[in-house]
């Protein structure tokens, strides 16, 4: 099953359910090499479901700087309905987690 590494609203129960059907059992992780920026969010559906105009985004930081979030196992199919959630600013990427391993993450495009 893929891994998913989310550092923003992909993390609330709510965004789960509306997304998955479910919600999600994570754990705790992180990743090297990027830092959290803000992206305005204009799709009135997904300001809607997360309650928020503004999301984090990732950009490319200093070999340094590390960011904490939360690994999910998720499905194929759920992996390809988080693509259709995020807005055009992201892009998916697979990358290192601090634990080892690698996963998919959304990174500014």
């Amino acid at each position: 099953m893929p891994l998913l590494f989310s550092y923003g609203t992909l993390r609330d129960p709510a965004v789960q359910r509306a997304n998955f059907g479910r919600t999600l059992d994570g754990r705790d992780d992180g990743i090297v090499g990027y830092r959290l920026d803000v992206l305005e969010i204009a799709d009135a559906e997904v300001v809607a479901l997360s309650g928020e105009t503004h999301h984090p985004i990732l950009v490319p930081g200093a070999a340094g700087d590390t960011v904490d979030g939360s690994v999910f196992e998720l499905t194929d199919d759920e992996l390809l309905r988080a693509d259709d959630y995020e807005v055009d600013d992201y892009q998916r990427v697979e990358v290192p987690l601090a634990s080892g391993g690698h996963a998919w993450v959304y990174v500014a495009r």
